[in-house]
């Protein structure tokens, strides 16, 4: 779990999480909090990492999968979840044995196969399906939920992900279309997710949601254009 200035939160999102999945270890990465995220999240039964200043979300997430594949446990699948409560911990075991199974390499929460559950702010839900009508042509499968970072990956896709191909702020839909570039299987599975708690979002604001179309439009560009390095081998 990525994490920044959760303190008040992070207790019980480690909490619910570690009784949904107990066959789970559970490590935070607190991105250069203000707060108490980190004694927080230790006192609650979490391994966690820490920055010394905050990098971003996906260099946040790239921390953790450099962490799962250096692990001495030998981590076989990991879970990304968001820190702010807004992922139910109940899919995660659907979600990681989906890759388990081996018919999948990344398998994507996501809110709206079902057609239930909250509907995010009209502006982001334009970019979901701008972005998602994009990435469904590049990988020639329906992509619903671009943006949804509630994720399972197999160790071959987070070992990938260590290279500086993965972006360190807006990891969405360009990531898909990497995946699929460099051969990996991926699919979408309904997930229940509910509205930030507390209003904020890293897409919030005036300025921050023009950025991100722009970045992601960039992003989409040059990840079509460059050739992907190959996967680790099987």
């Amino acid at each position: 779990m990525p994490a920044y200035n959760e303190s008040g939160q992070i207790t019980g999102v480690v909490g619910a999480l570690k009784r949904a999945a107990p066959g789970f270890d559970v490590l935070v990465i607190d991105d250069g909090s203000r707060d108490n995220t980190a004694a927080e999240a230790l006192a609650a039964g979490a391994m966690v990492v820490r920055h010394p200043f905050n990098l971003g979300y996906g260099a946040a997430l790239q921390t953790g999968y450099k962490f799962a594949a250096t692990s001495p446990r030998g981590y076989d699948v990991l879970v990304q979840l968001d820190a702010d409560g807004q992922h139910d911990p109940a899919y995660v075991q659907v979600l990681a044995d989906r890759v388990r199974s081996g018919e999948v390499d990344v398998c994507v929460g996501s809110r709206f196969l079902v057609g239930s559950g909250y509907i995010p702010p009209f502006a982001r839900r334009v970019g979901m399906v701008l972005f998602g009508y994009i990435a469904s042509v590049v990988t020639r499968r329906r992509v619903t939920d671009p943006t949804s970072g509630y994720q399972a990956l197999g160790r071959r896709v987070f070992e990938y992900f260590q290279s500086d191909l993965f972006p360190a702020d807006y990891p969405d839909a360009d990531v898909l279309i990497l995946l699929h570039r460099a051969g990996f299987r991926a699919e979408e599975q309904p997930v229940a997710m509910k509205p930030n708690p507390i209003g904020q979002s890293m897409h919030g604001g005036l300025i921050r949601p023009m950025f991100y179309v722009f970045k992601m439009f960039l992003s989409i560009f040059v990840t079509l254009l460059r050739e992907p390095p190959p996967p680790p081998p099987k």
